[in-house]
């Protein structure tokens, strides 16, 4: 059984054993014998943030089926199943007059991963709607109900990121504004794509349909006729800077590019900045397109994601992002995080 076939990106190779789970109980179930007999245990949703050696993986791989979304206690209240496609969950909940998860459309995946990575887009993270995650915990051998202020969201991480084959997310539930208006738009490229001003609202749908023509454009909605979809998304985190660290990359671009050039940023609280990795991977010579002949680029139109262009190894792609995290560092002194789960390979 080929990974490679489970992945959105096309990598990966065979797992020594795989399950698939289409009910909760069959999940749960699978988990504790894979635990009980020692075996590595590797969760598979959609694959669509996954990077799997080229050797493959040397344990039980449990595929989630599970399927379910109900409405239900107070108003605005929705739960789905983990095993749901994440942007069929946000087609359903604009469909029923529901709004907060608008800018998280065309995402690809599953509902269940959303709250490990705090799954954001265009000014909206799923942290902000989650008010709990049940889940299994595999230390404990327990299902658990873990509230929002438990989950530990931050940017692009929260406790189950943190504590990495701990819990086994089951099931999500979110609280949204029922209403047929959007969320306000706080993202400044949204806002002008929709020809509005940032804070105003427009019809959810409308914001649906804006995000999925920005995420086309950037290669970011999976299409098995467009190789630059062929990934796992933005390969790197954007990272958040303190006051130094901003200062060395500064004084780094007026070296290089002068005193006109400025560097984009954008609040991260607690005096932190958040600086465009696209912005400094770009600059430090890797452009859209960038290819180093072995199979494994950079995006033509996103410079975040690297695709298997059709003939790459996961060794090539890795190979790729490590000449690219150390040219960002070594031009800006800044070193880039990868964003998706890597297993077998490390940067």
């Amino acid at each position: 059984m080929r990974l490679a076939d489970y992945t959105t990106i096309g990598l990966g190779g065979p797992a020594r054993e795989f399950v698939s789970a289409g009910t909760e109980s069959d999940l749960v179930a699978a988990v504790r014998a894979a635990d009980a007999s020692g075996e590595p245990v590797l969760i598979l949703g959609g694959g669509s943030n996954l990077v799997v050696a080229d050797e493959g993986f040397g344990g039980t791989v449990i595929q989630v089926l599970t399927r379910g979304r109900r409405r239900g206690g107070e108003p605005g209240m929705v739960t789905v199943a983990a095993g749901e496609g994440w942007d069929a969950v946000v087609a359903w909940t604009i469909g029923e007059g529901l709004a907060g998860l608008e800018c998280l459309s065309g995402i690809p995946g599953l509902a269940g991963a959303t709250p490990i990575q705090n799954v954001g887009a265009y000014g909206q993270e799923v942290g902000q709607t989650i008010t709990q995650v049940r889940a299994y915990d595999r230390t404990s051998g327990t299902i658990v109900t873990i509230p929002n202020a438990w989950c530990g969201f931050g940017y692009r991480t929260s406790r189950f990121r943190r504590s990495p084959g701990r819990f086994v997310v089951l099931s999500v539930t979110f609280r949204l504004a029922e209403q047929p208006s959007s969320a306000p738009v706080r993202y400044a490229e949204l806002a002008a794509a929709l020809g509005v001003a940032i804070g105003d609202r427009v019809a959810s749908a409308e914001a649906r349909s804006a995000v999925l023509d920005l995420r086309r454009r950037k290669g970011m909605v999976i299409d098995p006729a467009d190789p630059d979809t062929r990934s796992v998304g933005s390969f790197f985190v954007n990272p958040v800077l303190d006051t130094a660290a901003l200062t060395a990359v500064e004084a780094a671009v007026r070296v290089r590019w002068g005193e006109g050039t400025r560097v984009p940023r954008f609040d991260a609280g607690d005096g932190l900045v958040k600086v465009p990795a696209a912005w400094l991977i770009e600059r430090a010579g890797f452009g859209k397109g960038y290819n180093p002949g072995d199979g494994a680029r950079i995006s033509a139109k996103h410079t975040l994601a690297l695709v298997n262009a059709g003939s790459a190894t996961t060794a090539g792609l890795m190979a790729l992002a490590t000449q690219i995290r150390d040219g960002v560092r070594d031009t800006f002194g800044v070193s880039l995080a990868p964003e998706p789960d890597l297993v077998g390979v490390a940067l």
